[in-house]
């Protein structure tokens, strides 16, 4: 019940600062023609992957997976049990995956607002940029290879009860792989981001508007570093869950905020940024 309530105001603002920035950017164009791919990324790929997230992870926790402690013994289970447990680790590789899915899309959103504003004015940050585009492309691409084709083989003894390696069940190296190219990709784009609105030349109050919102990738940063601690000091709980829903949705927070303020602009008769 509390990962349900969580989870779901989570999923009320997250959904709703992705319908704002595309109320913001139809305002902006005049029409929804104007949009660019990566409002189309955002508004159908990342909206539609993170509501599976979360939809799967609510079922998750109300679940039970493969995971079983050291000493379980797997006798006591019913064939009903082993099966519920089987259906259980299958909606893990689901909630796995989502979450890889949303977490890399929002990077190539701002890794995109990020080009569009150096491209022209900032050619050290602009090769930056596409250098760490590169690398976020190969941690995505590597990790994917490895967690369907080499960790936990057959694929399929990531939902068997119970499987022949912890590898497909606690996902430690999986994890591991993860956690090194999701943290050094973020911390990277804070490096280039958060120095370039610094020296811009926008006033200082709306320069502390920008580095707030780029700062809340430290939380994004954060709640990652938390999601792999817990996963790795205690593997066979399932606090792993919360700090999905978590890291995704201030994800999607950071990488849209960005893109509302012609609508703050209607809304609060603002002026322009």
């Amino acid at each position: 019940m509390q990962f349900a309530v969580e989870s779901w105001i989570w999923y009320t603002f997250a959904m709703g600062i992705i319908v704002a920035r595309l109320i913001s950017r139809t305002l902006l164009f005049k029409s929804p023609k104007g949009l660019q791919y990566d409002d189309w990324l955002m508004g159908l790929f990342v909206s539609s992957c993170y509501t599976v997230l979360i939809v799967m992870s609510n079922i998750e926790a109300r679940s039970h997976s493969n995971l079983l402690p050291p000493g379980f013994d797997i006798n006591s289970l019913t064939p009903q049990e082993k099966a519920d447990r089987e259906y259980g680790s299958k909606i893990v590789v689901v909630v796995e995956q989502m979450q890889i899915a949303v977490i890399w899309a929002c990077k190539a959103c701002l890794l995109i607002l990020y080009h569009r504003l150096t491209h022209m004015v900032a050619a050290k940050e602009n090769i930056a940029i596409r250098m760490l585009a590169a690398y976020v492309a190969l941690g995505f691409v590597v990790m994917e290879i490895l967690y369907f084709a080499a960790w936990c083989r057959p694929f399929s003894q990531y939902w068997a009860v119970p499987t022949k390696s912890p590898q497909c069940n606690a996902l430690i190296d999986h994890r591991i792989t993860n956690a090194v190219f999701n943290i050094s990709s973020d911390i990277v784009m804070l490096c280039i981001a958060l120095p370039m609105f610094i020296r811009s030349l926008l006033p200082l109050k709306r320069k502390l508007i920008l580095c707030g919102i780029f700062g809340l990738g430290i939380f994004v940063i954060l709640a990652s570093i938390l999601n792999k601690y817990y996963s790795f000091t205690n593997p066979y709980s399932s606090d792993w869950i919360f700090w999905y829903a978590r890291e995704s949705s201030t994800a999607i927070l950071v990488a849209n905020l960005p893109f509302t303020w012609t609508l703050l602009r209607k809304l609060f008769n603002l002026g322009a940024f």
